[in-house]
């Protein structure tokens, strides 16, 4: 078979590399069963699904429907600034707290897209935030600090 669509067919198997490694380091963790899970058991089973979503993407990527595609020169500009927004905002967490280190983490992402617009990407961060502060925060209790340390004590 034949490669029509570069792009889906390196995703998937980009898919189905994250999806394995996932499923294999949830196996360190006791799985449990379906009516008592362990903590390894939804990162095991959503690792698998991401491999399985892998496989049917590359697999697609082959048929003769496929839309003929070919890959981007890759640009680790753009890398760079997403891996390092998310770097950033994991080492600021406690600094900064989860409020500016969530809005920092979308607004310097954004810096990365070609048609990038501060309003959006302020609009998007706050959004974000909010979001986290109702699910995670309000809805599942997660304990985290919200505000800079210097500003809580």
């Amino acid at each position: 078979m034949q490669i029509k669509n570069k792009q889906d067919f390196w995703s998937g198997l980009m898919f189905i590399t994250i999806g394995l490694g996932f499923a294999l380091g949830a196996t360190q963790y006791s799985l449990g069963t379906t009516a008592r899970m362990g903590p390894g058991y939804f990162p095991f089973w959503l690792g698998v699904f991401l491999a399985v979503l892998g496989a049917v993407v590359a697999i697609t990527a082959m048929s003769n429907k496929a839309e003929h595609a070919e890959l981007e020169k890759f640009d680790i500009k753009l890398a760079f600034i997403i891996v390092g927004s998310v770097v950033l905002s994991g080492a600021a967490l406690y600094y900064l707290g989860v409020f500016i280190a969530t809005f920092l983490l979308v607004f310097l992402s954004s810096l990365a897209s070609h048609e990038f617009n501060w309003k959006i990407a302020v609009a998007n961060g706050a959004f974000l935030v909010l979001f986290v502060w109702v699910a995670f925060i309000k809805g599942l209790g997660l304990v985290f600090p919200l505000w800079p340390f210097f500003l809580t004590n």
